[in-house]
């Protein structure tokens, strides 16, 4: 699985009303961090939104997890159209849901999925788009006189420093980009001639 240095969501919860021929398409619009997440807002909607017609909803986690469900619609109208409006923001760890309230009239197949998708769009168009940059927690072992040399090459980095130590050496603990975490180990270790000891956490941090 390849690491994802950084991606797009949404930062809160957002809804639009769309109408289209007397049916009600109501877009939901939640930032998740997984699966079960997923899950269980989509149970808390059908349970407040009972009487609805639908529920359609689609989900994308990072490295393109995904899935989406028509519930009950033709087949290719509603849970793709939604994931087809998230793919176009390109955006990851977001959750989208369509309620529908069936006003009587049917729309047709094209016209539906149309309505679906332009649902999907018009929540996500108003809601606000952050980008969360991954990072990697970064500890250093160094001798005193490196002190210096060390917050150079992470300001450098634009790291962000968690804590700091100082006793007969100094330990640093900070974070720094995935995409520069390599070139960061490297400095460290041309600046203290290999003496350094660093150690590199599997997490990934997105902040």
């Amino acid at each position: 699985m390849q690491n994802i240095e950084k991606y797009n969501t949404i930062r809160d919860f957002n809804e639009t009303t769309l109408k289209e021929k007397s049916s009600i398409f109501t877009a939901q619009v939640y930032p998740i961090e997984s699966e079960d997440d997923a899950i269980k807002i989509l149970e808390r909607t059908k349970k407040k939104y009972y009487d609805a017609t639908h529920h359609c909803y689609a989900y994308k986690l990072l490295n393109n997890q995904i899935k989406y469900s028509d519930d009950g619609e033709p087949n290719g109208t509603a849970g793709v159209r939604i994931l087809n409006a998230i793919n176009h923001f390109n955006l990851h760890k977001i959750l989208v849901i369509v309620i529908r309230y069936f006003g009587g009239t049917k729309l047709g197949v094209g016209p539906l999925g149309k309505a679906y998708y332009n649902s999907a769009i018009q929540a996500l168009e108003n809601s606000l788009i952050i980008e969360k940059i991954g990072y990697k927690k970064i500890s250093i072992t160094a001798d005193l006189n490196q002190i210096n040399n060390i917050y150079h090459i992470i300001d450098q980095f634009k790291g962000k420093i968690n804590k700091s130590d100082y006793a007969n050496d100094v330990k640093i603990e900070c974070l720094v980009s995935l995409e520069k975490v390599e070139q960061f180990i490297t400095n460290i270790n041309g600046i203290s001639k290999g003496k350094a000891i660093i150690n590199e956490d599997e997490e990934i941090i997105f902040l």
